[in-house]
């Protein structure tokens, strides 16, 4: 990439000629002076031509590390087969879970059942001995009140009486 400055070699020459230097000198100012520039020019290309090395080798590195972190994401991204085979054995493995789960609980439930009708059972023969037990004391226990009729011979005290209350009259208006 040339960044060259247009010059009028010629121009030059005549300005200096017109400002009183001798044409051999103006010549090599001339010469010298187009050989800076030359160089000058050299110089800036090559520090362009650094600067777009600096700036692609750059750019390729950071080309490189986010190639390297796109691949990275994509092994670890499984393809939809891969998740569908592992959707259907996780699938799987709970419903045999499910289906262990729902057989020791049907056990358990049944262990409790029967328990529970061997302690009903057990509750109604202690509850029918209690009642046993409790009747068969009444009938040998003598019964501490008995009814006695009264005898003829005995009198009844009576209390007097009060007369009957005279009725009440109309009261006049």
């Amino acid at each position: 990439m040339s960044y060259a400055i247009p010059f009028d070699t010629l121009a030059f020459v005549k300005e200096l000629e017109g400002a009183g230097v001798p044409p051999s000198q103006a010549e090599a100012q001339i010469k010298v002076l187009a050989t800076v520039m030359r160089h000058m020019d050299a110089r800036v290309d090559d520090l362009a031509a650094n600067r777009d090395k600096q700036a692609e080798k750059k750019f390729d590195t950071l080309a490189d590390r986010n190639e390297q972190q796109v691949k990275g994401r994509l092994d670890g991204l499984a393809t939809k087969q891969e998740l569908d085979l592992k959707l259907a054995i996780v699938e799987a493995n709970l419903k045999r879970d499910i289906k262990e789960l729902d057989a020791k609980m049907e056990t358990r439930f049944k262990e409790v059942d029967s328990r529970l009708k061997e302690t009903e059972l057990r509750m109604v023969i202690k509850l029918g001995a209690m009642f046993l037990a409790a009747f068969g004391l009444l009938r040998l226990w003598p019964i501490p009140v008995q009814y006695v009729p009264p005898t003829p011979a005995t009198q009844e005290m009576r209390l007097p009486t009060h007369p009957p209350a005279p009725p009440a009259s109309p009261s006049p208006r």
